[in-house]
C-alpha cells in the first residue's frame, strides 16, 4: 500500500476516545535523541519533561521495521501537555539525516544543527519512540493495519485501550520532513556526525 505525498499535522488530543484520533497512514519519521528530546507520555517506559521548543528532522530515505502509531501527549517542565502522535519503530536506517532546533536566549536566537549519515553509511536507531506533530514524505507500508486498537498493536510499546492506532511490518519514507517534540532510542548510531551552533537561520527545512 502506497501513500504518495503524505502531508499532515496533529489536531488537539482530548481525554475522550473521540478526540484521540491519530494521523492515519503517517509513519514514524525519526529522530535524534542526542541533544533535545523528552518522550511522549502514556504507555512509555521512560518519561521526562520535554523542552519548550519543537525540532525539525529530515532524511532523504528512512527504512524501518516493526512500526506502530497512536495518539498521546508530551509533558513539559511546567506540567503542560502537548498533543502528539506517538510513533514506534523497532529498527531504522536514515540517509542524510538532519536535525535542527532554534531557541530564544538572552543573546538572541541560537540554533543547533546536526547532520549525519550522508557519506554512504546511513544513521541507524533501535527502539525509536517519537512524539511528533507533523510529517511529510512519500511512504510505503508492508502489511499495514489501520484502525487497530492502540492496546493491541504489534509492537512492544502500546497505547491506551480504545484508542485508534495503526501498525505495519515495515515502513519506507522518501524525503521525510518531520516536526517533533521528543524522541528516544535505546541505541542511536550517527555516522559522520557534524554538529554546529548557528544563529537560527539554518534549518533542515
Amino acid at each position: 500500500m502506497k501513500f504518495p505525498k503524505l502531508a499532515s499535522s496533529i489536531s488537539a488530543v482530548g481525554k475522550s476516545h473521540a478526540g484521540r484520533i491519530a494521523l492515519v497512514a503517517i509513519p514514524t519519521g525519526v529522530v535524534s535523541a542526542i541533544l533535545m528530546g523528552g518522550v511522549a507520555q502514556g504507555a512509555v517506559p521512560v518519561s521526562f519533561a520535554i523542552s519548550g521548543s519543537q525540532f525539525k528532522i529530515s532524511s532523504t530515505q528512512l527504512e524501518g521495521t516493526d512500526f506502530s502509531q497512536y495518539s498521546g501527549f508530551a509533558k513539559d517542565a511546567e506540567g503542560a501537555k502537548h498533543s502528539v502522535v506517538t510513533a514506534n519503530i523497532g529498527n531504522a536506517t536514515l540517509e542524510n539525516l538532519c536535525q535542527s532546533a532554534v531557541a530564544d536566549t538572552p543573546m538572541g536566537k541560537v540554533g543547533v544543527l546536526i547532520k549525519a549519515g550522508g557519506k554512504g553509511e546511513p544513521a541507524s536507531a533501535k527502539n525509536l519512540q517519537i512524539g511528533m506533530t507533523g510529517l511529510k514524505g512519500d511512504a510505503e507500508f508492508k502489511n499495514i493495519r489501520i484502525g487497530v486498537d492502540a492496546s493491541d498493536v504489534n509492537t512492544k510499546e502500546k497505547g491506551s485501550k480504545g484508542d485508534f492506532a495503526q501498525d505495519a511490518d515495515t515502513v519506507s519514507i522518501k524525503d521525510l520532513k518531520q516536526d517533533s517534540w521528543s524522541t528516544t532510542a535505546s541505541v542511536f548510531t550517527l555516522k559522520d556526525m557534524e554538529l554546529k551552533l548557528t544563529d537560527g537561520s539554518e534549518k533542515c527545512f
